[in-house]
């Protein structure tokens, strides 16, 4: 979905290309480039490097176009609510270990060795990579939650009705602990409504 509406953005009409799904491992996507089976491919890190080295050039940063939140910390409701102290806890836990991998490049490269079984190159490039796609603050974000839904959606999930932003993300938590870290916080912009209704890198590369 976050390579359609890349596309989208770029003036591409989905008329002027046919998507195809590969099966298998990221290895399987270069080696249907390799073959001409495919012209264009969406690629992550360390692969998109592979490609490169063998002639591919990339042609969108799909991370950069598209706000879509890759990972976070799931809760019940419940636990939320009757646990926010712990919650928090746990949210504090995370922000702190991701501002420590931001910090500590050599380190961070040395376990994406270890754990990926990559080389040191592919590593610190990976590193790199993976650098753009933080959230600094750890707080959601309408538009990456927007983008999550329509995602789903698109598979005929809760195409029925409009999925607001507070049925699916609660950043209440997430940004007190982003003041008490010092993050630099948006403000929010208050909009008013009329009272009628209701209202989470990869690249492509080709030859």
């Amino acid at each position: 979905m976050a390579l359609s509406i890349a596309l989208e953005k770029s003036g591409f009409n989905p008329k002027d290309y046919t998507m195809v799904a590969i099966p298998g491992q990221q290895i399987q996507i270069l080696y249907s480039l390799e073959s001409g089976f495919v012209d264009a491919a969406l690629m992550s890190p360390p692969h998109i490097f592979a490609a490169a080295k063998k002639g591919f050039n990339k042609l969108m940063d799909v991370g950069a176009m598209v706000e879509m939140p890759g990972g976070g910390l799931t809760a019940m409701v419940k636990t939320i609510q009757e646990r926010p102290a712990e919650t928090k806890r746990v949210i504090r836990a995370l922000q702190v270990a991701k501002d420590e991998v931001r910090k500590s490049k050599p380190k961070t490269v040395e376990l994406i060795m270890r754990l990926l079984k990559m080389d040191k190159e592919g590593a610190a490039d990976t590193y790199d990579a993976f650098q753009t796609t933080l959230n600094p603050t750890g707080v959601p974000n309408r538009p990456g939650i927007d983008n999550l839904v329509r995602s789903l959606q698109a598979q005929g999930r809760f195409t029925d009705r409009k999925v607001i932003f507070n049925e699916v993300a609660d950043d209440r938590l997430a940004t007190e602990v982003a003041k008490e870290l010092g993050y630099k916080i948006p403000v929010k912009v208050s909009r008013r409504k009329k009272f009628n209704g209701s209202s989470g890198s990869t690249s492509a590369s080709r030859l």
